[in-house]
């Protein structure tokens, strides 16, 4: 999900795309963390994820939207960014984003969560769910809501809730192509690089831009940020909150 809103006047100083990447990025140790798609997974990311006191932003006046962060396997995904698919990680778990459709107004070919603005009388959990049907054709009920991140605030003033879903093994995605340009299975353990997360300064903003790397590039804030906050808390443990990071000049409108 991408919203629009107000274009700032100045542009940022800072050229994110000439960035290095570590073309061999170290991982975490995973030797304690589940990383199979089966019922230890779900387990480890639950428990982790009722541990977090869950930080909710004024919504009284504000434009909500919801994103879905749903785990599943890899499976047969090809891979992406320089991530190359491996037979032996098939049954690994990963977590399912969107490339847009190069033909929309705004924000053509960029990456992010299904989801998008709650319609009216939505909740955040039933807006999660009907946008990952419709973007990626993945129909999930209630009870696979398995616990929340924190709310993030766009600079565009839509303050976005991260519903995190277990569609688990074995099913298939049919994206959307009037919404969807492509689907992907980013897997976990990628989200472990020892290289993540890229903090880049900016002179708009005290704080800085987090971009989160995947293959040989990068996902921007704020994508970037929910993904960096689930490998914090549902798949370490930590209590890391993200909300204060700045996003890219365009993701600003």
């Amino acid at each position: 999900m991408v919203l629009t809103g107000p274009v700032p006047d100045r542009k940022l100083k800072v050229t994110i795309s000439e960035i290095k990447f570590n073309q061999s990025p170290m991982r975490q140790s995973s030797q304690n963390i589940p990383l199979i798609c089966d019922q230890t997974l779900l387990s480890h990311i639950r428990s982790n994820l009722e541990r977090l006191e869950v930080i909710k932003h004024p919504r009284e006046g504000s434009r909500r939207a919801a994103v879905a962060v749903t785990i599943v396997d890899i499976a047969d995904d090809p891979g992406v960014y320089g991530i190359s698919g491996n037979e032996n990680r098939r049954h690994h778990g990963a977590v399912v984003l969107t490339r847009r459709a190069a033909g929309l107004k705004n924000h053509s070919g960029q990456w992010s969560f299904p989801g998008g603005r709650l319609e009216p009388g939505e909740t955040p959990e039933t807006a999660a769910l009907r946008e990952l049907e419709e973007e990626v054709g993945l129909h999930l009920g209630p009870e696979q809501i398995i616990g929340y991140l924190d709310d993030f605030t766009t600079r565009s003033g839509f303050v976005m809730t991260p519903v995190v879903l277990w569609g688990g093994p074995n099913l298939t995605l049919h994206p959307d192509p009037g919404e969807v340009r492509s689907v992907h299975r980013v897997p976990l353990e990628e989200l472990l690089r020892e290289d993540a997360p890229i903090l880049e300064r900016i002179p708009e903003s005290e704080y800085p831009v987090l971009l989160m790397p995947v293959g040989n590039s990068w996902i921007a804030t704020p994508t970037g940020a929910i993904l960096y906050q689930f490998r914090e808390v549902a798949i370490l443990g930590r209590s890391t909150r993200v909300a204060h990071y700045e996003q890219p000049y365009f993701a600003w409108s």
